[in-house]
């Protein structure tokens, strides 16, 4: 016997948290829970304001006609699902049918979202590999450039994972090559995205040696995974790639073709982040994923996070919007 649920959930951001051209000040999505006889799973279906697709008034929409043809005993739909709506359900199936491990992996890459100087410090302190993420492309390119050499500089070991959205033109990305000495450029693990065009995002790794990671370029239509010269990574952000059966064909053809692939948060709940340490501790074994993103919220929700003081909302205390 099928029965599913969808809640709506509302979680207050930390004040600081910006997406591109707006203030993100609360986070809206939707938990599905799917039941068929005792067994349960749950998933998230939360649109990231800025870089999905659709908003979470239409995901909601879709994930209700969806529920209604399944609560009915039809399959689901991934292919013509939207991205968020495909994840949320794919995740809820697959953990319905236990085939996700309960092991996570929740070493995260450190996001500097403040003092670069408290970073350098949490850093230190950290055993095994020194990963750290930095969002560049926010000030000026000179700066993003000279923040990268002081952290190569200040550790040696570390290996930072570098995210430029798209946001500079060829010029801004030599500025920011041109103040990481080249002595130090191998400490960049990868640049996610410098420039706007793939083509001269291609172009400043030959130019300047510091390797680049796909992540807009894995969404965009048409995008096959393959070897090319100065790409070593593919981010997969799953709320803005699909269900998991895409992800993991991406995971797949990455490893394929020799690339390292990352599993990325969209800003999901602790609900959802949980489910994605465990799906990156299975498909990316080994590999950090960027997944430090609590840091971001005032609150948790249902599943707490390792190590993390926030309140926790349970499901029971949100609305049920669709029951059946």
């Amino acid at each position: 016997m099928r029965s599913a649920k969808l809640y709506q959930y509302q979680l207050p951001m930390d004040s600081g948290v910006i997406l591109r051209n707006q203030r993100l000040v609360t986070r809206e999505g939707w938990i599905v829970e799917l039941r068929d006889g005792e067994a349960v799973g749950f998933g998230e279906i939360a649109p990231l304001p800025e870089f999905s697709q659709e908003t979470a008034e239409q995901a909601g929409q879709q994930a209700q006609q969806l529920l209604n043809g399944w609560v009915s005993g039809e399959a689901l739909d991934y292919a013509t699902a939207l991205p968020s709506v495909a994840f949320g359900l794919s995740m809820a199936e697959l953990e319905m049918a236990g085939g996700l491990p309960a092991e996570g992996n929740y070493q995260v890459a450190p996001l500097c979202a403040g003092d670069p100087d408290d970073l350098v410090e949490e850093l230190s302190k950290m055993s095994g590999d020194k990963i750290a993420k930095i969002k560049v492309g926010m000030y000026e390119a000179v700066r993003d450039g000279m923040v990268a050499n002081m952290f190569i500089e200040a550790i040696p070991e570390i290996r930072l994972r570098l995210d430029a959205n798209r946001k500079w033109t060829p010029l801004k990305a030599q500025q920011f090559a041109k103040y990481v000495k080249p002595e130090h450029r191998a400490g960049i693990a990868f640049l996610e995205e410098p420039c706007k065009t793939p083509a001269d995002s291609l172009a400043f790794a030959a130019e300047t040696g510091i390797n680049i990671a796909w992540d807009e370029t894995v969404r965009d239509e048409g995008f096959e995974v393959k070897a090319e010269p100065g790409v070593v990574a593919i981010v997969i952000k799953p709320t803005l790639v699909g269900s998991v059966q895409r992800c993991m064909a991406l995971v797949e053809q990455a490893h394929e073709a020799k690339l390292t692939a990352v599993i990325s948060s969209s800003m999901e709940s602790s609900l959802g982040l949980n489910q994605l340490a465990r799906f990156a501790a299975w498909q990316t074994p080994g590999v950090i994923p960027g997944l430090d993103t609590m840091q971001l919220f005032r609150a948790q929700l249902e599943t707490p996070w390792p190590n993390c003081d926030l309140s926790v909302t349970g499901l029971s205390e949100l609305e049920v919007v669709w029951q059946k």
